[in-house]
């Protein structure tokens, strides 16, 4: 099983750090020495979350991972996601081979809904518009990735291409594309449809109910002719540290404050640390503790799901950058190798 990290670039008051913000620049920095640092210790990829929120810092992904591709080697280079609703798909497909270019064949693209929706009065476009925007744009991204001259009629939300090729073309053959849900079947229908790999975010509640949606994809797959050997990825919050209590003690004030602001907003209670224990235990969604926690829980998942790839999100909210590469060095030097030899 592949494993990966991802982040949001979340850049908000540090609570373990006299809640100290960081200058976006700062925080960039930090962000690609964690990117450098799972390169060198063998992760199989990171993935940048699109936002455009003035608590994150990525609202251009793609730029920070092509200065990210500089300075790696081997690690995949994601969004995490793409909210390809508010996107020009001509776009985000010549960004992505121009990645692909410079990673030497690592890009990929996660195309996904989105979790927050400013980037649709920002772009112009319109709410009542969510599902059908997504369709038709992912429709024409598909066809962009089938190379040579583009003939579109266009549509509703997107423009006619009248045979016209795009460049530059990418070292792969297509790019990578995987399709990215929270838990709607809708969305995990659509990904069998067009045969694409499915990322399911699991972020709360207990993992063991998304498998029978795991099992629904792979169903899903077979009905419509589809290989039913196509990739599943779990991705969940998390954290690492040398012992259980220490991680709980780091992670939770900054995910506390992070989860709560946006449970304001979504009319949510806050966040208390009876929750986040929970949710840090056996059955719970969060992969957090000490190495060996992770590696039962990363197992344990694995026997419900099967899955192909994992991506574990270290900071929900900001957490010392010292702290999160300490968490991505177990990640790489102790997690790693268990999870390599259990599955092998």
């Amino acid at each position: 099983m592949e494993l990966g990290l991802y982040s949001f670039a979340e850049n908000t008051p540090d609570p373990l750090n006299g809640g100290r913000l960081q200058s976006p620049a700062e925080r960039l920095k930090d962000l690609l020495e964690e990117i450098e640092l799972a390169d060198q210790l063998g992760l199989a990829f990171f993935g940048l979350g699109e936002h455009h929120r003035p608590d994150y810092v990525a609202s251009a992904p793609i730029t920070i991972l092509a200065a990210a591709a500089a300075r790696t080697k081997s690690i995949r280079l994601s969004t995490a996601v793409t909210v390809l609703s508010s996107e020009d798909p001509v776009r985000v497909y010549q960004q992505f081979s121009t990645l692909d270019l410079l990673s030497n064949g690592r890009a990929e693209i996660m195309a996904g809904r989105g979790s927050f929706i400013e980037s649709f009065p920002l772009f112009g476009y319109d709410l009542n518009d969510y599902d059908t925007l997504f369709e038709e744009k992912l429709e024409l991204l598909l066809k962009l990735r089938e190379g040579g001259k583009v003939n579109w009629p266009g549509g509703k939300h997107t423009q006619p291409i009248p045979g016209i090729a795009l460049y530059p073309q990418p070292i792969q053959q297509p790019l990578p594309l995987w399709i990215a849900v929270g838990g709607t079947p809708n969305s995990v229908a659509r990904a069998a449809y067009y045969g694409l790999p499915l990322m399911i975010a699991i972020i709360g509640g207990q993992p063991r109910q998304f498998a029978p949606l795991v099992q629904f994809y792979r169903d899903s797959l077979a009905q419509v002719g589809r290989h039913t050997t196509l990739p599943v990825g779990i991705s969940s919050h998390g954290f690492i540290a040398q012992d259980s209590q220490d991680a709980r003690d780091i992670a939770f004030p900054a995910h506390s404050e992070a989860m709560s602001r946006i449970g304001r907003e979504r009319g949510w209670p806050p966040t208390t640390r009876a929750q986040f224990d929970a949710g840090a235990g056996p059955q719970g969604a969060y992969v957090l503790g000490s190495p060996q926690e992770v590696i039962d829980k990363i197992l344990q998942e694995h026997e419900w799901f099967g899955h192909d790839r994992f991506g574990l999100q270290l900071s929900v909210g900001t957490l010392p950058h010292d702290k999160v590469m300490k968490a991505i060095e177990l990640y790489g030097t102790v997690v790693k190798p268990a999870i390599d030899k259990a599955l092998a």
